[in-house]
């Protein structure tokens, strides 16, 4: 015991007692720095694994505020045409809310007058959990709702889908919904493309040119309003590629609020509206005639000296000659008579092939959606084929036209129009509907028209303007013609000489105005549009005014006599 006491007793010396202070240190040094290595090894494994296992592109950009969460849409040299930006939403959950239900209602709906008082009263007592008060909202609205004080009152911030040229293309781009998905025009086309984790980083861009696309808007809308007509469409293509460069339907409509718009101004006539677009086809079944042999000489003359019977009706010249007319005659003068008399040569066979050649039985090539189907003729008798050589009893939209216009002037090569930029190199091969030879002849023979015939008020100086002319009487909607309604259109190309671009403007319905004396043919109402287009966006593209160059139609000359309006 007394061993035991004295043992118990004794104290550890100093030496010992830091020894086992330092080791004890040790361990516990040692736990921490396994336990972090643990910890760092499991951080690097997992860092290992995401860079193996998961898609990096597309982690990055999702987590990544800076990358939107819809492309941005821009014209052909960048210019934005519609991008996405944070807006505000203003929600309530009806459950909380802890004021005066019939006040709040009172005071939401002086702020936001959309919905009635009993309206709000209504969503106010709603078993819901969040419902939208507005969305879309600018600033000042938010700042006025929170100054309402009710906590059941909630503001997030959204994407929206913003247009900052506002009205400007606003049938070629479409316009997305709430939840911002495409769901007309270019929005709706480009869905996939616009959302694509890896893609919406960048940039779609157009083959619009905002310059063009606004001198087109502006000078077409200044014609419907001054012609009171029912509406209009102007088109500028690239004939070498088949890019659209310009598309314009009137009226228009703002993707910023294509809800709030009349349900009319949504219709592109571009694409969706189909006419009989009446002489405008002349040039189209002279070239075909040339194709086929039935026209192997200017000179030839076809008899227009008197109406032609067709059963009881009989097809008349609007300003007859009265007497036999050479090929550059015909189109200078545009002659219902004589061309179909050509079309009577070609038969059913060969004109169904030189239209289906230009795709005019079937939707116009473009990317949209919104196109309308062509009225292609069930029975191809020989009323059908005289009237079709002339524009009447076939349908086609003024965007099938302009490709087939390209084709008439370009060497021959038809190519879908597109609303997408084509890349250089990248031009489609097309096909071949018209040989090299009848193209050059034909941008002779539209020469023609604007420096002797219809196409004169689009004759700008400088500019070798070439087209023709088409008035045609619109259908009614009780069926038949309505001979005091026209559909006037005038296709065009410059420089006529060397080819770039097609401007075609269709007036729907226009009236006689003084600055146009009265009439309503294509001459006076389409063609001034034409001619006001090309001298302003002419530079724009590249092509210099010139008077010093032209068509060289000196042995085509001659085969006129007495050419007019």
């Amino acid at each position: 015991m007394a061993t035991l006491a004295a043992h118990a007793g004794r104290s550890i010396p100093h030496g010992e007692e830091d020894q086992h202070g330092l080791a004890l240190t040790h361990h516990r040094l040692m736990l921490v720095l396994l336990l972090f290595a643990g910890v760092t090894a499991l951080v690097v494994l997992r860092l290992i694994f995401l860079q193996a296992f998961t898609d990096r592109t597309g982690s990055a950009e999702l987590g990544n505020p800076l990358i939107p969460p819809r492309a941005d849409i821009v014209d052909r040299n960048g210019i934005p045409l519609a991008r996405t930006i944070d807006a505000w939403s203003i929600g309530v959950h009806p459950r909380r809310v802890i004021g005066d239900r019939d006040e709040l209602a009172r005071r939401l709906h002086d702020l936001i007058p959309e919905r009635s008082v009993a309206e709000y009263r209504r969503m106010l007592g709603a078993e819901s959990n969040y419902l939208y008060l507005a969305r879309r909202a600018v600033p000042e609205l938010v700042a006025a709702v929170n100054a309402l004080g009710e906590p059941a009152v909630v503001f997030n911030r959204e994407p929206e889908r913003l247009y900052p040229q506002a009205a400007m293309a606003g049938h070629v781009l479409g316009w997305t919904d709430f939840d911002g998905r495409g769901v007309a025009g270019m929005e709706r086309v480009l869905e996939e493309r616009l959302t694509d984790p890896g893609l919406r980083g960048s940039p779609v861009a157009l083959a619009i040119d905002s310059r063009v696309q606004a001198t087109m808007e502006s000078e077409l809308a200044s014609a419907v309003a001054v012609q009171n007509a029912e509406g209009g469409t102007g088109i500028v293509l690239d004939v070498r590629t088949g890019e659209v460069i310009a598309m314009a339907s009137a009226p228009t409509f703002d993707p910023n609020a294509a809800g709030r718009s009349d349900p009319s101004a949504l219709y592109n006539r571009a694409t969706m509206g189909v006419y009989e677009l009446g002489s405008v086809f002349k040039p189209i079944t002279v070239a075909a005639a040339m194709e086929a042999g039935v026209i192997d000489s200017m000179a030839r003359k076809w008899d227009a000296s008197a109406p032609l019977a067709i059963g009881r009706f009989r097809i008349s010249d609007y300003r007859g000659q009265n007497r036999a007319l050479t090929v550059p005659e015909i189109l200078v003068h545009s002659s219902n008579i004589a061309t179909a008399r050509v079309a009577d040569a070609m038969g059913p066979e060969r004109m169904q092939a030189a239209f289906r050649a230009l795709g005019f039985h079937e939707p116009a090539h473009i990317e949209l959606h919104e196109r309308g189907g062509t009225l292609w003729p069930r029975d191809w008798g020989r009323a059908t084929v005289l009237t079709s050589g002339f524009g009447h009893g076939i349908a086609v939209t003024p965007l099938h036209l302009a490709s087939a216009y390209a084709a008439l002037v370009n060497g021959g090569v038809w190519r879908p129009a597109t609303l997408m930029r084509i890349k250089p190199g990248q031009t489609p091969r097309g096909r071949r509907v018209f040989s090299e030879a009848t193209s050059r002849r034909m941008r002779q023979l539209l020469r023609l028209v604007a420096t002797h015939g219809s196409g004169r008020n689009a004759n700008v100086p400088g500019f070798r303007v070439g087209g023709k002319t088409g008035t045609a009487e619109k259908v009614s909607s009780s069926g038949g013609y309505s001979r005091r309604v026209n559909v006037s259109t005038f296709a065009a190309a410059f420089p006529m000489d060397d080819p770039h671009y097609v401007v075609l403007v269709m007036m729907d319905a226009p009236k006689g105005t003084a600055q146009t004396h009265g009439f309503t043919t294509a001459g006076w109402t389409a063609a001034p549009v034409v001619g006001s287009v090309i001298a302003r966006v002419g530079p724009l593209l590249g092509i210099i005014p010139d008077e010093n160059r032209d068509v060289d139609n000196s042995e085509l000359l001659p085969l006129l006599a007495n050419a007019g309006r």
